[in-house]
């Protein structure tokens, strides 16, 4: 079974800005180049054929190209320890637009609703639950709570398929469309 998700993914100078502040925190599982990305939908686990008729929906939407830019870091929690660190973007409202946009694919396709808030952000490290709540960790988010960028745009609708081995999670684009400036249809 493939395990999709759908996801926009930052051009090359921005994932080299966020290569470099890869450092200094213990047992992070740091995100090498191919994993950064911006994720509208985790799917999950799905048949062929679901994945078929996802691409299909996704394919059909039509969405201006968001512009965001890097603005600060953050942190997940899980019981009081951190598991995740991500750069924070700019530029909700567009993104949230298009994860809408991205959802109604997702139930055409017969998929359940998304539960869970969308937040955007671009996961840079997983960490270990023995170091969630290491001192590093609130050096770390200090030293990086100006991370800024220029405006950039992430032009290509992406359908990823995550596979699990021994390293972690590698991700495969399984279909990318462009997204452009043409204006939505009428009523959405």
């Amino acid at each position: 079974m493939p395990r999709l998700f759908v996801a926009l993914r930052p051009p090359p100078p921005i994932r080299e800005g966020l290569l470099d502040i890869m450092d200094d925190v213990p047992q992070a599982r740091w995100q090498d180049d191919d994993q950064l990305h911006l994720t509208l939908r985790f799917v999950g686990d799905v048949e062929p054929w679901q994945g078929d008729d996802l691409a299909a929906a996704l394919a059909g939407i039509h969405a201006p190209a968001p512009t965001v830019a890097l603005a600060g870091v953050g942190r997940f929690e899980h019981r009081g320890r951190t598991d995740t660190l991500w750069a924070d973007v700019t530029g909700h409202d567009a993104l949230a637009h298009l994860a809408r946009k991205v959802e109604q694919a997702c139930q055409r396709a017969g998929l359940p609703p998304e539960q869970r808030a969308f937040r955007p952000h671009i996961t840079v490290a997983r960490i270990a639950r023995s170091a969630g709540a290491a001192p590093e960790i609130d050096h770390w988010l200090g030293r990086h709570a100006r991370l800024a960028s220029a405006p950039f745009t992430m032009p290509h609708l992406i359908l990823y398929e995550s596979v699990i081995g021994r390293a972690g999670a590698t991700y495969e684009a399984v279909m990318r469309w462009p997204l452009g400036t043409a204006p939505d249809a009428p009523g959405f």
